[in-house]
């Protein structure tokens, strides 16, 4: 696919995924929570089978960040109160105050604009770190308050089927990306030999995503997966 096309089909599919859950979180169909970690799990995903259009060109890692970098700087100017929407405040908030969107959704945009740019499909570390962030931290919070268990002693607010959660989500979903772009042949690896790798940094991501750190998990998570994944890979 040309490069500009690729750029444009990726920016439109990312727009409509976000405006679909906004609009079933303004008209009350699904709860804030709820939302925001919906979008929290599906934008990575959707994003990242996206890079599949791009051509073998040097310039289409900078142009896919572009997409991650638009929709943040929107973030941001909502969380300012530069830009007025409300859909959007009630999709990514917890309260409904704006400037919640300044916090995790700002900080998830800004680590998706970075894994792009430093890692696209030449290295399975970006692939990890997005899936573990989207698959692994949100189905965490999502299982986490539904599924009765025991809260964790040194992290209350979290427990024991969101940690669970966290691994298991993490762990599928990147072992899935994985897969994919290696059976395209963008990742010169086996999935066999990531694997315990991919295991590994689960792990490690999960007992961070533990810890008792509100609205930073959208950086110390990935940052984990990139510090240990340079060593592994």
């Amino acid at each position: 696919m040309p490069l500009w096309l690729a750029f444009f089909t990726t920016f439109i599919i990312s727009i409509i995924w976000l405006r679909f859950i906004d609009y079933f979180a303004s008209k009350g169909l699904i709860s804030k929570k709820l939302s925001r970690k919906i979008i929290h799990i599906g934008t990575g995903p959707f994003f990242v089978l996206c890079w599949l259009f791009f051509p073998e060109d040097p310039f289409s890692r900078y142009l896919a960040a572009i997409i991650p970098l638009l929709i943040t700087i929107q973030f941001f100017m909502i969380g300012i109160g530069v830009i007025k929407d409300q859909s959007s405040v009630d999709a990514m908030s917890r309260t409904g105050d704006p400037k919640e969107i300044l916090k995790g959704p700002f900080f998830y945009g800004v680590v998706f604009v970075l894994l792009t740019i430093l890692f696209w499909r030449e290295s399975p570390i970006g692939l990890i770190a997005l899936m573990v962030l989207c698959g692994g931290d949100g189905f965490a919070d999502i299982i986490g308050r539904r599924v009765p268990s025991f809260a964790l002693k040194w992290s209350p607010t979290k427990s024991i089927a969101g940690t669970i959660s966290m691994f298991l989500g993490g762990l599928i979903f990147s072992s899935i990306l994985i897969l994919i772009f290696t059976e395209v042949g963008f990742l010169n690896i086996t999935f066999r030999e990531s694997f315990p790798k991919l295991l590994l940094l689960n792990i490690l991501a999960t007992i961070v995503e533990s810890l008792p750190l509100r609205d930073w998990d959208n950086v110390t998570v990935p940052a984990i997966v990139v510090l240990v994944g340079l060593i592994l890979f």
